[in-house]
Order: C-alpha cells, then structure tokens, then sequence
C-alpha cells in the first residue's frame, strides 16, 4: 500500500507541527501533504521548514471541503488518507491501515479520542438506516479511502462547508460501497483546540447542510423531512431549557429559531439544485472534476 495522508489546516500551527510529528513517527513511508487556508499563524513558513511534509498546497478558501480536494489532486498514493490537524496518530494506527487494506478494504475509518484527566474517551462507529439505505459515517479527521473510491466518488462536495465527510458517507451507501470500522485506526485529541479551525460550525450552516445532503442524496421524500425536523425540535427544546434555566435570551432563542429556518429552506432548494445537476450514484456537481483552480500556491519536494 502506497499511503498519501492530506492534513488540511487553517491557523494551528503548534498543533499541525504535533500531528505532523506523530505522522513522522507512526507513518514514516508516507507521502505528506498539507493543504493550507490562509493561514495568519506562520503555518506556511512552519511546514516548508519540515522535510516531512512532501506537498504544501495554499488555498483561497476557509472550506475544509475544498482543502480535501486539494490534497485529492495532488496525491499519489494508491491509498488517501485525510487526518484532522489537531489529531495525533497512536502507535498501532498504520498497521491497522495496512493490515485493512491488505484485505482489500475499500473505506477505513475509526475512532476521534480525546485525552481526559485519568483517561481518554473515545467514539464508537455510527450506523443509520435511511430509506433503504444502510449508512456507516466515516470520520473525516480519520478516515483511509481507495485511491478508485475516491475517484468514483469525485472527492468531497464543495458546497458544503460542514458536513462534507457524512455527506460522503450517504454516497458510499448509495455506491454499495461498504465502510469498515477499525478500533485500532485510532486518532488522539490531547486537549480541547484553542487554535483555528478549517470549518463552520454555525447552526445555520449545520440546518443547512444537514437539508442539503439528505434531499440531494435521497430526494424530498418524508423520511427526509422528518428526520429535519426531529433535529430541529430537539435543538429548540435544549436552547428553550437553556432559556428557562437562565443561560440564554428568549432573543437568542428566536434568533436561533430564524437561522434554523433559514437553514432549512436554503438547503433544500439547492440539495434539490444539485439532486438536479447530478443524476448518477455519486451526487456530486461540485466535486473534483468541478473546478482547476483551487490552489493559489504549491510547494513539491516531489519534483
């Protein structure tokens, strides 16, 4: 197995250079690349003083999606994996890597840990039966794609600013492409990340995202809306708990309301848009196929 690892990044520095010592360490043969978002931290000046890091590619855009399919275009490896940059591999994680796809997995992903006092926890695989679908999410800070998945896939869906890796997840069940869960494929958060991130996490964008892929991947059907508005009440009822205990504004509350149905709206029209645009198995109109310019800069120790 020839491994490319993709580490997309904006403004964490100290904590890429940890990731990356772990990537060093656990995985010395693979191919490294880092995708870059304009970063104000000294990132850039940081990863070319490495000579670890095989590719640095600099982006435009503030999209961990857009940054995945990047790293896509530039990787060789006949096996890409994409890790968050504030995960540090443990020891046994390329041997579980090499050992699954030996077997001749196609998608291996496993568990997010992070270190607590006397401890650390860890998450355990996610499965949902959706329309006739049988979905396993994959981990988009810790997941191993074939190099063939990848393509058939088209990469990440760029409209997506969060969400793009359960997004990924739908369209491998709708492909029959079966994910494998390894617990020994295991990434460690050592403490909360203080430091930047690669993507939003606003709840507008969460409604939004969460109506786009399910209405593109499985149309306007009613297990789709429900399955909406189930989230939707959920949240409004913890935010209107929080209002009664004290720790937020009924406005706060009505915003939040607002951005929910904004969201929503937003993202069922264009899930249907793109429903639209992409009628085969992978439902990807803004994919890797979908655009050349997404590099402002590229540094290749490769060439």
């Amino acid at each position: 197995m020839h491994l490319s690892v993709v580490v997309p990044t904006l403004n964490g520095r100290e904590r890429l250079a940890a990731s990356l010592d772990s990537l060093a360490a656990v995985a010395p043969d693979a191919e490294v690349l880092v995708v870059n978002g304009p970063s104000a931290d000294g990132t850039t000046g940081m990863v070319r003083e490495r000579d670890d890091v095989d590719v640095l590619v600099e982006i435009a855009a503030r999209n961990v999606n857009v940054a995945r399919n990047a790293g896509i275009e530039v990787a060789d490896g006949d096996a890409v994996a994409f890790l968050g940059y504030d995960y540090r591999l443990e020891p046994g994680w390329f041997d579980a890597a090499t050992d699954a796809f030996d077997s001749g997995a196609a998608v291996v992903t496993g568990p997010l840990r992070r270190s607590v006092r006397g401890g650390a926890t860890s998450d355990g695989p996610e499965r949902r039966q959706i329309a006739d679908r049988e979905v396993t999410y994959v981990n988009g800070r810790n997941v191993i794609f074939a190099r063939r998945v990848l393509d058939e896939l088209d990469g990440f869906d760029e409209y997506l600013e969060t969400g793009g890796a359960r997004d990924a997840a739908h369209r491998l069940a709708g492909m029959d492409v079966e994910v494998e869960w390894r617990s020994d494929l295991a990434v460690e958060r050592r403490s909360e990340a203080t430091d930047g991130g690669i993507e939003a996490r606003d709840l507008g964008w969460k409604y939004r995202s969460l109506a786009y892929r399910l209405v593109k991947n499985y149309g306007l059907r009613p297990t789709v809306v429900s399955r909406t508005l189930r989230h939707a009440v959920a949240d409004a009822a913890g935010t209107f708990r929080d209002v009664l205990g004290g720790e937020a504004t009924p406005s706060s509350w009505a915003s939040n309301g607002r951005d929910v149905v904004h969201g929503i709206s937003a993202g069922t029209s264009e899930g249907l848009v793109a429903r639209t645009r992409d009628r085969s198995v992978r439902r990807n109109p803004n994919g890797v196929s979908a655009r050349a310019d997404r590099a402002v800069a590229r540094y290749d120790r490769r060439d």
